[in-house]
């Protein structure tokens, strides 16, 4: 039996989360050598399994000093009032 949308259970609320990585410049700073050589892993609906894409990535490339991977919290970007969340590395602003 084939599902559609319409008969799909409900899901909690999507948290989205996309993964990338590309080789610094410098291991000291977040500036990437090549925009064009980019590696988006992809875009995923909650942070465990942005994170298990993350570490998968992050550890085929260990013996590479140079390459980071990376998790950004697009919900956060979407609507950060929705979350309540704060920048990482940020402080709370008055509103």
């Amino acid at each position: 039996m084939t599902r559609t949308r319409m008969d799909k259970p409900e899901s909690p609320d999507q948290l989205l989360h996309l993964v990338f990585g590309g080789e610094l410049e410098n291991v000291d700073e977040i500036r990437f050598a090549d925009l064009d050589a980019l590696d988006i892993v992809g875009i995923y609906p909650n942070f465990k399994t942005a994170y298990d894409a993350w570490k998968a990535n992050a550890q085929a490339t260990v013996d590479h000093a140079g390459m980071r991977y990376f998790i950004v919290h697009l919900h956060r970007l979407l609507d950060p009032e929705a979350t309540g969340a704060q920048p990482t590395g940020g402080k709370a602003r008055p509103g």
